[in-house]
């Protein structure tokens, strides 16, 4: 096989996911990035080195290049929708990060483009390669906890003050909202888990702590999202955005299609960082103890207190960032562009995370209403579950 060349459109936070595929001793070569932002054009050099062809601010002229094969959009939330259909138009196979979009109709049209082209889709849900989550999966699959019927994730984000809301992320134009934008990990693994996905939500949500914050950052400044252990507690966070507008605390209540009711509740203003699952059965239950490094899954089957599990999985560390999936989920792509291996990834699941997140947000801002969320169509589920083959 030729060597696959590789373009980023947006080297920030998210940068190294690039980095990572770039492995010219497998033939797969990161040799151009487009950004705006010169500071990020010169790390992106110095990554990848010898392999570097060039730089732009303008990611049209990176995607009109024919040598490009594939790209990887690591820009803004509300940038995705516009740069993946753009990308996938160009023929150019595309690893999206999460989340999707930013609203429904946005991840509608963009597996509308990824199906009308041909052009391979491939969004970058990580958690799917969590060892702490396949785990889970394998013991909710092997039905030794019988037919799960109920499901909750609460996630403790003690890191939200600086990555959340001192940048673009603070702004509802921006993100939707942070159950869409940061819980969107989780409602996806709430339906890889499961086998099934939400029909309609109900949700409750604020914000109360971040918005009293005083220290502000200047419009025209460039907001600072990198950790800072002196930031504690919360209301003495510094560089705050200027607008925040997005809730700071949410709960959302999901029905599944398949009988399963699930929670998800999120909260940015907690001393601890962690995300903690319960899968329950009709036989008994599973749940994690951490999320990453060495980390644990629970499993109850006979009657007992918490304490006393039946089974416990200790699960060793893996070498990489978010726990070991980066790399995994990286490696992933590469593998479905160059041997069409078909990934745990699904675009057509990615939007119905996205789904959830949006109509989350708007019965939280309404009335608590319970809203029914539209399925895609039903071609695009048939495409995207035969690995983007048509039929």
């Amino acid at each position: 096989m030729k060597e696959l060349n590789i373009g980023v459109i947006g080297f920030g936070n998210r940068a190294m996911l690039s980095i990572m595929a770039h492995q010219p001793e497998n033939g797969c070569n990161v040799v151009a990035v487009a950004d705006p932002y010169e500071p990020a054009q010169e790390k992106f050099k110095e990554a990848v080195k010898d392999k570097f062809r060039y730089a732009t601010a303008d990611y049209r002229e990176l995607l009109a290049d024919k040598d490009i094969d594939a790209v990887f959009i690591l820009s803004p939330d509300y940038l995705h929708e516009e740069h993946a259909i753009a990308a996938l138009e160009a023929g150019k196979a595309v690893y999206l990060e999460k989340p999707m979009a930013i609203t429904i109709e946005g991840c509608d049209r963009i597996l509308e483009t990824a199906y009308r082209t041909g052009t391979k889709l491939f969004v970058g849900h990580n958690m799917r390669y969590f060892p702490v989550v396949l785990k889970m999966k394998e013991v909710v699959d092997s039905g030794i906890i019988g037919k799960v019927q109920a499901a909750w994730c609460r996630h403790f984000i003690n890191y939200g003050g600086d990555a959340y809301f001192k940048d673009w992320h603070s702004e509802q134009r921006y993100t939707t909202g942070l159950l869409l934008q940061k819980g969107a990990h989780d409602i996806d693994v709430i339906h890889y888990v499961t086998g099934g996905y939400t029909k309609a939500v109900s949700a409750m949500g604020q914000l109360s702590v971040y918005n009293q914050t005083t220290d502000r950052r200047a419009p025209e400044d460039r907001g600072d999202a990198s950790w800072h252990g002196d930031h504690w507690p919360p209301l003495e966070q510094k560089g705050c955005s200027p607008v925040i507008d997005v809730e700071d605390h949410s709960m959302v209540m999901m029905q599944l299609d398949n009988g399963v009711q699930a929670c998800y509740l999120q909260c940015h203003y907690t001393p601890d960082a962690e995300r903690n699952y319960t899968f329950i059965g009709t036989h008994g239950r599973v749940e994690n103890i951490g999320d990453g490094g060495e980390c644990q899954v629970h499993v109850w089957t006979e009657r007992g207190p918490r304490a006393t599990p039946d089974i416990i999985y200790y699960l060793k560390p893996l070498t990489g960032s978010h726990g070991g999936s980066d790399p995994r989920v990286v490696n992933a792509f590469l593998d479905f562009v160059r041997y069409n291996k078909i990934p745990h990834t699904n675009p057509v699941a990615a939007r119905n995370a996205v789904a959830v997140g949006v109509l989350g947000h708007k019965s939280m801002r309404g009335a608590g209403e319970r809203l029914q969320v539209p399925p895609p169509a039903d071609y695009l589920v048939e495409y995207f579950a035969n690995g983007q083959v048509k039929k």
